[in-house]
């Protein structure tokens, strides 16, 4: 994103030495591992502080007694158009196959089937839409024509509104094989609520600017060998620290910049989740606003069912799109990640499932697998993964703290900041670059 190339133009301070600076971060998640890979990468002696033991945050690795590899704690899929985290995996990366990349395909059992060409975008987005299958002409120009009307506009409304309201004149059917599905997939947020503006956000960069940005791009590691657990690497060879089980309890200002459980640090990235961020600022009444901002946020869920069968197990392509079930989307683990006969099925925010246990909610979602797919009516195992708090409930209008704060050298950094992007992995590492640049650009006193 061109955001991250250049700093906000007030910033007047004088650039300092690195060499003075000693940079806390506290998180060790996708965006405190993306500031601290930028830090060190510019000569700043950073320490990252993680609570937990393992990299990640939010999408993490999981070991499992029956597995010779991690699972995850949930299955992302990123687009060709989220640069910055594409561009930290490869650094820290330089010589291993992490991800899976196809052009765009979205294909749903008994839905909708498109597959976009290589054509520049946006004629592979229009010509996508134009010959997909499961929707009838008339709705395939109904998409074109609202995508077309999007473009004209910039994709920028005048004021918010829910997606919903967006889509008022789509027909149904295409709001449901279509609209919804994508809505669900990239912002985790109900239509009837979700920010369409955040919405036309991700199909503004997703699908109209180059031929490559609606690629998919699927990990084909864990998700904390991805970037987190080489970040780490790169930070340590380069000077820096990352310390596992280590939970920041006391954050205090000092004349020298802030003490962190009796260590002083120059600045500080608060990198935690956004319903931990109120914790951890208590004791600085600067930051109050911020934590009152927060406490408004509400919460959506992702679950993740594992099942595995047989290793000869195999879907016909990597990811498949269910309608009219539980299940949502079906990742299969043995072309992605080489988990022969491991399936992941992923059920975006909260609904009639959430009232299941994990036994019978397993049990249903091999059923409409065997049904769909003809795989074998039960597992030989499963895990049901619950993650409450995936992401923060994209609402519209939803007010989101900017990366600097009223404190000089305290900086936020997570996917709720602000951002043109909803809960994402881009959201979380694009606000740790800007944290890390606005201490490269700054020095100490204002």
């Amino acid at each position: 994103m061109d955001s991250l190339a250049h700093l906000d133009e007030g910033l007047t301070c004088v650039q300092e030495t690195h060499s003075s600076k000693h940079v806390a971060v506290i998180g060790g998640g996708y965006a405190g591992m993306a500031a601290a890979v930028t830090l060190a990468q510019n000569g700043v002696k950073v320490t990252v502080y993680e609570a937990g033991g393992v990299l990640g945050g939010r999408a993490r690795q999981l070991s499992h007694a029956q597995l010779d590899t991690p699972l995850d704690n949930g299955q992302h899929l990123l687009l060709g158009a989220y640069q910055t985290t594409l561009a930290l995996a490869r650094l820290v990366n330089p010589n291993t196959t992490i991800w899976l990349q196809q052009p765009l395909t979205l294909h749903s059992e008994n839905g909708l089937q498109l597959s976009a060409p290589q054509l520049p975008a946006p004629f592979n987005t229009l010509l996508a839409l134009l010959t997909a299958h499961g929707i009838s002409t008339a709705q395939r120009w109904a998409a074109i024509a609202f995508m077309l009307q999007q473009r004209l506009r910039g994709f920028k409304l005048k004021q918010d509104c829910s997606v919903v309201q967006l889509l008022a004149k789509q027909p149904d059917v295409l709001i449901k094989l279509l609209w919804e599905p994508l809505c669900l997939a990239a912002l985790n947020t109900p239509i009837a609520t979700a920010s369409a503006q955040v919405f036309l956000n991700v199909l503004r960069d997703s699908l109209t600017r180059s031929q490559h940005d609606s690629d998919l791009i699927i990990p084909s590691v864990d998700l904390s060998a991805f970037f987190p657990t080489p970040a780490a690497d790169y930070v340590r060879q380069r000077g820096g620290s990352v310390n596992l089980h280590q939970r920041i309890r006391h954050i205090s200002a000092s004349p020298d910049g802030y003490t962190i459980d009796g260590n002083q640090h120059s600045h500080v990235i608060c990198a935690v989740a956004a319903h931990q961020v109120a914790a951890l600022i208590s004791k600085l009444p600067e930051l109050a606003p911020i934590a009152q901002q927060l406490k408004t946020y509400s919460y959506q869920p992702i679950t993740t069912v594992y099942l595995q069968y047989p290793p000869h197990i195999r879907l016909p392509r990597p990811m498949t799109g269910l309608t009219d079930t539980i299940a949502q989307w079906v990742f299969d683990r043995g072309i992605t990640h080489q988990q022969h006969g491991l399936l992941a099925v992923v059920i975006s925010t909260a609904g009639a499932h959430s009232a299941l246990d994990h036994a019978t909610l397993a049990t249903r979602i091999a059923a409409e697998l065997q049904q769909t797919f003809a795989t074998p009516p039960t597992a030989i195992w499963h895990q049901v993964i619950v993650e409450k708090r995936a992401t923060f409930a994209c609402d519209v209008d939803l007010p989101r703290p900017a990366q600097h704060t009223a404190l000089a050298n305290f900086h936020l950094a997570g996917d709720y900041t602000a951002s043109d992007y909803p809960a994402t992995l881009e959201a979380a590492t694009q606000s740790g670059v800007k944290c890390a640049h606005l201490i490269l650009a700054t020095n100490n006193t204002h």
